[in-house]
This record gives C-alpha cells, sequence and structure tokens, in this order.
C-alpha cells in the first residue's frame, strides 16, 4: 500500500507540475480571466493531494495494515480526477455542467482526510 501510494502521489506531483506550466505558458493567453482562475483552482488542489498522497504513503510504510490509511490514499486519487478533472475540463473547454461533478470531488477530499486523521490516531494509540 506504501509503495502504491508514493508512487501515485510522485506521478500526481508530476501531472500537476505539467498541467500548471501548460496552464501559465499556453492555456494564459487564451482563456478568460475567470476560467484560468478556475483552472489555477484545479491546479491548486492537484498539487495539494499528490502532496496528501505522497503524505499517506509515508505514514503506511510505519502502519501498512491500516484500512482507513487505504481508504484514505484511494479517497484522495478520487478526489483528484473528480475535484481537479472536472475544473481543468471545464476551464478548457467551457462545459458548465462539469462543475456539478466538482463537489463529489471535494467530498471525496475531506472523506480522504478525515480516514488520514483517524489512521494516524488509531495507529498511533
Amino acid at each position: 500500500m506504501a509503495r502504491t501510494f508514493l508512487f501515485l502521489g510522485a506521478l500526481n506531483g508530476l501531472l500537476a507540475v505539467v498541467l500548471g506550466a501548460f496552464g501559465a505558458h499556453i492555456l494564459k493567453a487564451r482563456l478568460s480571466a475567470d476560467l484560468m482562475a478556475v483552472y489555477h483552482t484545479a491546479n491548486e488542489y492537484h498539487f495539494y493531494h499528490a502532496l496528501a498522497l505522497l503524505l499517506i504513503g509515508i505514514v503506511a510504510l510505519q502502519f501498512p495494515e491500516s484500512r482507513p490509511l487505504k481508504w484514505a490514499g484511494w479517497l484522495m486519487l478520487v478526489g483528484i480526477v473528480l475535484f481537479s478533472g472536472s475544473l481543468y475540463l471545464l476551464a478548457v473547454t467551457g462545459t458548465r455542467w462539469l462543475g456539478a461533478i466538482t463537489p463529489l470531488g471535494g467530498l471525496a477530499f475531506i472523506a480522504g482526510w478525515l480516514l488520514l486523521a483517524i489512521g494516524t490516531w488509531v495507529a498511533l494509540r
């Protein structure tokens, strides 16, 4: 489990940097200020949660059998796909209905952070 989340965190960190550079250098001249702000939000949360995946991987090295940590990692990944992914697509395509998916990703992030807290609390007792 630890290796999986360390890999996913590193991969998502890479993607966040690439997509951030794409936004800054290519999309900046093509998107409105409003859509560029949406893209920036997607990228910011993508980066934060890539780091969260790395954190979960590091904690999982100490507690490899923790089910809450395992679920926390998968929920962070789901959150990245749904939250950041929907906002990236909304910004690039202008398709507003994609914004309806974003809160599901936000809920996945919240649940992931909660399970990370529970997992570490239980493991350190």
